[in-house]
């Protein structure tokens, strides 16, 4: 799967929330794209591009009508994409269904193409049902999420109209494309999504939806190279795996320099976000306080505060949506407030919800890629008036010291795998 210069508007990713934009469009800057998230449906569209343009749709908060709209009319913005990239949650929160449906609608692509497993985080699809960690989805923790608690873990019972693929018979896919059928793909590892995605001969024919795992393995197919004039397609595809490496060094060759003092913004309730946070806070050098619905203690408890790392997080407990709300635009203000008057000079965001609430008030429009430092981890700069530093983290990824990683990585200019 080569992607000429030439085309009309490179790589498309219609995302719910703006983590999902983030884990989409990274893979692919690994692979030597540039990529640029944007923070609205309408926000610097542009004409012609060839790099990739992930939108946050915003829709996982909205309801489902209102989800399957929106996602509707950007489908139909981007169709002319030579990739087309559905985001979905690899734990199936949000309106998934609803959200296909319009997005293949709004396209006009004769084929769906779905596999939402997520092999290096654990979630994985086997026989059309989605596991976390060995247990089904509606019975993991993500079953008491707040807002979007995951009732079903069957993709053939929130699709009905669904063909079952197996990763032993890829070969099939063809003709099941030829058919337009709407085929959920299981997988267990990466392997599995690697051959789903070498057995489609027309990439542009599918609408493609999944999470990180399948953007990864469409990325490994369609890296950039150097020589497209001499180079056969197969010796591009041989080499896809050579130019991922060769760019993901090139790209952190010349990180951001170093940042004087972070804020680490913690919205989500999910349990590993909240272990992370407790082990950023045994080291000496983080100060932070809990937000409440009114900002103002919090912003003049920061600005007093000597740290070089500040911290601004919601209660423990899980909230109502009206709570969250009003939670999520406090820590809106105190962001807002800390930026413009240069007391901090990054953000650390874990949450899409929270990272689109958060950024609104500072005026971005999107943000420009850099790398990926870690699974579920986007690293960038703020487009817009306050061009700041900005690390997304997902609510439920990583280990329990990646935030401390990830406060290494902005203020040291080091490796993560350095922290290992």
């Amino acid at each position: 799967m080569a992607f000429r210069d030439d085309m009309r508007q490179g790589i498309a990713i219609l995302a719910d929330d703006l983590t999902s934009a983030g884990d989409g469009a990274a893979p692919f800057r690994r692979a030597g794209h540039e990529a640029r998230i944007l923070l609205a449906p309408t926000a610097g569209v542009p004409r012609q591009s060839v790099g990739v343009s992930a939108v946050d749709l915003g829709s996982r908060v909205l309801d489902e009508q209102a989800a399957a709209s929106r996602t509707r009319r950007a489908a139909r913005t981007f169709a002319g994409s030579e990739l087309l990239f559905k985001t979905v949650d690899s734990t199936l929160r949000g309106h998934v269904p609803a959200e296909v449906r319009a997005a293949r609608a709004g396209s006009g692509r004769r084929a769906v193409v779905i596999a939402p497993a997520f092999p290096a985080e654990g979630r994985v699809t086997v026989q059309g049902v989605q596991y976390v960690r060995g247990l089904p989805v509606h019975e993991s923790d993500y079953a008491r999420d707040p807002v979007h608690p995951v009732r079903c873990s069957d993709l053939a019972v929130l699709f009905p109209e669904a063909v079952l693929g197996r990763p032993d018979r890829a070969a099939e896919l063809s003709e099941l494309i030829g058919n337009g059928d709407l085929i959920v793909c299981s997988a267990a590892e990466d392997a599995d999504l690697d051959r789903l995605v070498a057995a489609v001969p027309r990439p542009d024919d599918v609408l493609w939806v999944g999470s990180p795992g399948l953007a990864a393995a469409l990325a490994r197919r369609c890296a950039r190279v150097t020589d497209r004039a001499t180079a056969s397609v197969e010796d591009r595809a041989a080499n896809s795996a050579t130019n991922v490496a060769t760019n993901s060094a090139a790209s952190l060759l010349a990180p951001p320099p170093p940042i004087r003092r972070p804020l680490i913004v913690v919205g989500s309730t999910n349990p590993a976000t909240r272990r992370q946070l407790a082990e950023l806070h045994t080291w000496a050098d983080v100060q932070g306080v809990t937000v409440s619905v009114d900002p103002a203690p919090a912003v003049e408890t920061l600005r007093g505060l000597t740290a070089p790392v500040l911290t601004l997080r919601t209660p423990d407990e899980r909230h109502t949506p009206q709570t969250a709300q009003a939670l999520a635009r406090s820590q809106a203000t105190v962001v807002q407030a800390l930026a413009e008057d240069r007391t901090v000079d990054a953000l650390v965001i874990t949450g899409g919800e929270t990272a689109t609430t958060v950024l609104q008030p500072l005026g971005a429009t999107g943000i420009d890629l850099l790398d990926e430092p870690e699974p579920g981890v986007v690293r960038g700069s703020l487009v817009g008036r306050l061009p700041l530093p900005v690390v997304i983290k997902a609510g439920g990824f990583g280990d329990d010291a990646l935030l401390l990683r990830l406060c290494h990585l902005i203020r040291h200019r080091l490796d993560p795998g350095e922290h290992a």
